[in-house]
């Protein structure tokens, strides 16, 4: 997979690009945007002559802007589902994507938790409702307080893929709309846990290794850490005009995938 989507970023840095000037609209995933807003903020400083409009609001809501016309962009923490492809060709457009970064999904805890690791297994049962109690994963004696990302996001479907099996997240978990939240909500509850992209992790919060495995750079590029993926930006067919050059600055190495390290991410080179 990971040769397709170089094959396809070099398509596109061989391709002749035009000037062209207008505004640019991307939506979609909130693990994508701090990506989004650097790469963003250094392609507006380079091409004054256009605006880009970022937000959030998941992944899932990306796909319906994109699909519906709009947004130019969406961005996804997840790949595209056969569903919403279908919805966007019923509607004139075949979306197309573009890995422009890596990331790893990390569970975090509160910083004073003495738990560093947990299994596969073990996060599957505490985000089923089976494990209740930290002393049971080897922490302290304490109910785990246990943070979600809603179903919107791909976050959530990456983690419900790669650590619940497809099984639901329980109905006692507190959902949060954005990875920001998360952070916010673990570190100020001392039995809490969550999980988030690479990017967000700070010194508020505490990051688990799984199955004794770190959640970096290197362990993503070499697929060892379980929970990794890859970040997308679909465009409505083929990128043209300021959606092409935007889709090229950001697959750029000395460009746009300097700012994929800078925000906390994995680059692709």
């Amino acid at each position: 997979m990971k040769r397709f989507f170089l094959s396809i970023i070099s398509m596109l840095l061989i391709m002749s690009t035009f000037c062209y000037a207008g505004n640019l609209t991307i939506n979609g995933s909130t693990t994508v945007l701090p990506v989004a807003q650097k790469i963003a903020e250094a392609y507006m400083k380079e091409h004054a002559d256009v605006k880009i409009s970022i937000s959030g609001g998941g992944s899932g809501n990306g796909m319906k802007a994109l699909i519906d016309g709009t947004t130019d962009i969406a961005n996804s923490s997840r790949f595209i589902k056969n569903e919403e492809v279908k919805l966007a060709v019923e509607k004139g457009s075949y979306p197309v994507p573009f890995a422009v970064a890596y990331d790893c999904i990390v569970p975090i805890v509160h910083t004073s938790n003495s738990v560093s690791n947990l299994t596969l297994d073990q996060l599957k049962a505490i985000y089923k409702g089976e494990i209740k109690n930290w002393k049971d994963v080897g922490g302290a004696d304490g109910t785990i307080v246990v943070i979600s990302r809603d179903t919107s996001s791909g976050t959530y479907e990456v983690w419900e893929e790669k650590v619940m099996k497809k099984e639901r997240v329980y109905p006692g978990a507190l959902l949060q709309a954005s990875s920001g939240a998360i952070v916010q909500g673990v570190s100020k509850n001392k039995n809490a846990i969550g999980y988030i992209g690479i990017g967000y992790i700070d010194k508020s919060i505490k990051a688990l290794k799984v199955n004794e495995i770190e959640g970096t750079a290197v362990n993503t590029l070499n697929n060892t850490f379980p929970i990794s993926r890859a970040l997308f930006m679909f465009t409505r067919g083929w990128p043209q005009g300021d959606s092409l050059n935007f889709i090229n600055y950001a697959l750029n190495p000395q460009k746009g995938q300097k700012y994929v390290k800078e925000a906390g991410f994995v680059p692709l080179f």
